[in-house]
């Protein structure tokens, strides 16, 4: 049923980055050909892109450095030509990517909260393996699903399993070992205007 809870957090969620936009899943070749780990250690990144003037948020994803380094952008709206999709894991997220995907959800009227936590290679794999199998996510619940995919990897069985991005991002940040940033914009407020461009940027 829709809700009124659903439809106050669709009219929130839509602005802030999270759509039911699907793209056509990319096939096994694709995929193998832009895999890509960034060095160092597995960690677990979730991303929360915050209204500046309300505080609310708007959208949630989960970058996740596990065998291959993937988003989990759960009904989100990014896209790339670089970039493949499955259901609503991107694929190949290089430095450049990862800078195009926050710049891209980064502007005059959100920012990005960027939160890190160091895990093990096991813990960074059981999220990978569930992000896949998640499947696609409908519009404004993407806190909702990140936050399930996040209360099955061992250690995080405590976060809030909540729809709204910033009551996750609050329970994620009490965590033990989280760093937390914030990125900033402030060019145009039209999300698909930053999209265009990062994507020019790495077409480029």
């Amino acid at each position: 049923m829709f809700t009124a809870l659903t439809s106050s957090l669709l009219a929130v969620t839509l602005l802030g980055g999270c759509a039911d936009q699907p793209q056509p899943n990319a096939d096994a070749a694709t995929l193998a050909a832009v895999s890509y780990r960034a060095p160092g250690p597995s960690t677990l990144t979730l991303f929360t892109m915050v209204n500046n003037r309300s505080g609310q948020g708007g959208h949630t994803s989960l970058m996740i450095n596990a065998s291959e380094r993937v988003i989990f952008d759960p009904a989100g709206s990014f896209y790339a030509d670089v970039v493949p999709e499955v259901d609503d894991v991107l694929f190949g997220i290089t430095p450049g990517v990862e800078k195009a995907y926050r710049g891209g959800h980064a502007r005059s009227t959100f920012h990005v909260v960027i939160q890190t936590v160091e895990v093990t290679p096991e813990q960074a794999e059981i999220a990978y393996q569930r992000a896949r199998a998640t499947g696609r996510v409908s519009g404004a619940f993407c806190a909702k699903s990140t936050a399930s995919l996040l209360a099955g990897v061992p250690g995080f069985e405590q976060v809030n399993q909540t729809f709204y991005p910033v009551k996750l991002s609050d329970s994620f940040g009490a965590l033990p070992g989280v760093v937390t940033k914030k990125y900033y914009e402030s060019d145009s407020d039209d999300l698909q205007d930053g999209l265009a461009r990062g994507n020019a940027a790495l077409n480029g």
